[in-house]
Order: structure tokens, then C-alpha cells, then sequence
């Protein structure tokens, strides 16, 4: 009787040891084996990040590495702007101009002409614009010129360059002494400050009773008639 309980209980062991080696191989899975090799992979994938980040970037202290596209922050730039506010050429100022005066009529012509030079020797370039302002000293008072009604263009003169604007008047051929001029006084365009010159022209003026031929001023870069 005994040995048949042994028997059993052998063969219900066995049966169980059995039943567990089938479930294992049903789902093909070794519980006591290491994780795959990928599985280790991504576990550690923060440094190759990292490795990328140092090509393209910056380095801990916030400075590109060398050969990389950061730059030192600075640009470099076409030049430098205009020479004056806005980008705008300032204007001649008297002071910086060089004015000179000579006889330019032509014989045969029914009105004298003078030319009157304006040399840029500021050391810089400068802008004019208008008319210029035109005073004869007579000796029976001051004269001054009236424009033309010609378009004033404005110009840029660069350093050691020069326009020239012409002024007509009347030719004295009256028989008489006329009007006796003693001086030239020129106002450069848009300023205030004026140069007194020697009068080249005819040495005077017919005396007139305000309907004869005005004493006339010119645009800049025109020299006048003959000019």
C-alpha cells in the first residue's frame, strides 16, 4: 500500500514539472536573460546628444568652438555713411570757399559780364544750392543784383573743385560819368557771411531813372552772358 502512494506522488511531480516547461516554451521568453544590446543603447543616449550639440553650438562657456559658424559678434559694414546729418553732404560754409572775380565779357556783347568763381577749400566735400547774393558798391549807395529767374540747381563740390555763376549789367556808353562802382560783395548761397571783392567789370554804371537794364545774378554754373 505504501509503495503504491509513492508512486503517486512521483507521477503527479512529474506531471507538474511538465506542465511548466511547456509554458515556458509557449511564449518563447527566457525571464533570466540580460536585455537586448539596443535596449542598453538607448539607455546611454544622452552623450552622443550631447557630442552633436558641442559641433553646432556653443561650449559650456557660451563661445562658439573653433571651426564652427558662431563668430565673434562683431560685422563688418560697407564703409561709412553720408558726410553730414541724415547721410546729407553738409553745405559750403564762406569760410571754406575760395571767391574770385574777373571781367568775362565779350566784345561786341550790348552787357558786361563778370564771372564769379566758388573753390571748395574746406578739405571736405560740401553742398551749394540757390542763388548766390549780389551787392554793388556805388558811390551813391549799395546796388544789389536781381536774379535771373533761371532754375538754381544744387550741387555737390567736392574737395579743390569750383563753380562759377555769372552777373550782367550795363554797359555805360552814355558819354557820361555815370555811376562809379567801388566793390563786389558776394553772399554764398544759404549763408549769411559775405566777401567784399574788387569790382572787375566796367568801372560804371549808366545813370538811369529805374527803367534801365537791372544789374542781374545768375544761377550756380552759369557764367553769364559770354560767359
Amino acid at each position: 500500500m505504501r509503495v503504491h502512494k509513492l508512486t503517486i506522488a512521483a507521477m503527479a511531480l512529474a506531471a507538474g514539472l511538465s506542465l511548466t516547461a511547456c509554458q515556458n516554451d509557449d511564449d518563447g521568453t527566457d525571464r533570466g536573460a540580460a536585455p537586448p544590446a539596443a535596449s542598453a543603447a538607448s539607455s546611454t543616449g544622452g552623450s552622443g546628444s550631447t557630442g552633436s550639440d558641442q559641433q553646432g553650438g556653443t561650449d559650456a562657456d557660451g563661445k562658439s568652438p573653433a571651426g564652427t559658424g558662431g563668430g565673434d559678434g562683431t560685422t563688418a559694414t560697407g564703409g561709412s555713411g553720408g558726410s553730414g546729418e541724415n547721410g546729407k553732404t553738409a553745405k559750403c560754409r564762406t569760410d571754406e570757399l575760395e571767391i574770385t572775380a574777373i571781367d568775362a565779357t565779350v566784345g561786341g556783347d550790348d552787357r558786361g559780364t563778370v564771372a564769379v568763381d566758388l573753390k571748395n577749400g574746406g578739405g571736405r566735400d560740401c553742398s551749394l544750392a540757390g542763388h548766390a547774393g549780389v551787392n554793388l558798391k556805388t558811390d551813391s549807395g549799395t546796388l544789389s543784383a536781381e536774379r535771373t529767374g533761371e532754375p538754381a540747381p544744387s550741387v555737390v563740390l567736392k574737395d579743390g573743385e569750383r563753380i562759377t555763376f555769372g552777373i550782367t549789367y550795363p554797359i555805360n556808353d552814355s558819354g557820361g560819368s555815370g555811376v562809379r562802382i567801388t566793390g563786389l560783395v558776394v553772399t554764398p548761397p544759404d549763408e549769411t557771411k559775405s566777401v567784399t571783392l574788387d569790382w572787375p567789370g566796367g568801372a560804371t554804371l549808366p545813370v538811369t531813372d529805374g527803367s534801365g537794364t537791372l544789374v542781374q545774378v545768375g544761377p550756380l554754373g552759369s557764367a553769364g552772358q559770354g560767359g
